[in-house]
């Protein structure tokens, strides 16, 4: 399989920042490794006042957020949605994604969370009583923690670079 081109740019980090629960700890870890960070919503959204965090607020929209995202993101960079059509874009495009819980998607795994994703919303147009998505738990943050170090790592093991590490203040 063919793997999109890497680019000379740093690693990095895109949120769909809507209804993202992480945003603090993508920081945290961002920050780390110093990385940019793009904080992607339809509206304003308070973030860190710090050199590496950049605020997106695109036009009001179902997709403009998608948009700006995935029209950016390449390989080499780490995506945090929830969305799995935006998911698949990134993907497609080589970009590592993580969902907010931890689960990354994956060339491997995406058809099925689209597949699942259609099939849901075939559910529920149609009248079904779907239930929803579990609610956020802790172990759902930690698992985002681990998946998100453990993508950045493997990004500098194979190469991109980040900054230099900036000192916690």
């Amino acid at each position: 399989m063919n793997q999109p081109p890497m680019r000379d740019a740093p690693i990095a980090l895109y949120i769909d920042a809507d209804a993202c629960p992480v945003k603090e700890e993508a920081y945290k870890v961002a920050f780390r490794h110093a990385l940019k960070v793009f904080v992607v919503a339809n509206t304003p959204i308070a973030v860190p006042r710090h050199p590496l965090v950049e605020r997106v607020t695109v036009p009001a929209g179902p997709d403009a957020a998608d948009d700006f995202i995935a029209g950016r993101a390449v390989r080499g960079d780490v995506v945090v949605t929830t969305d799995v059509p935006l998911a698949a874009r990134c993907v497609a495009a080589g970009a590592d994604v993580i969902a907010p819980n931890g689960r990354p998607f994956t060339r491997d795994s995406i058809g099925m969370a689209l597949a699942t994703r259609n099939l849901m919303e075939d559910l529920r147009s149609a009248g079904a009583v779907t239930g929803g998505p579990k609610p956020f738990a802790a172990r759902d943050r930690s698992a985002f923690l681990s998946a998100l170090d453990l993508a950045i790592v493997r990004l500098k093991r194979a190469g991109f670079s980040t900054g230099t590490p900036q000192q916690d203040g």
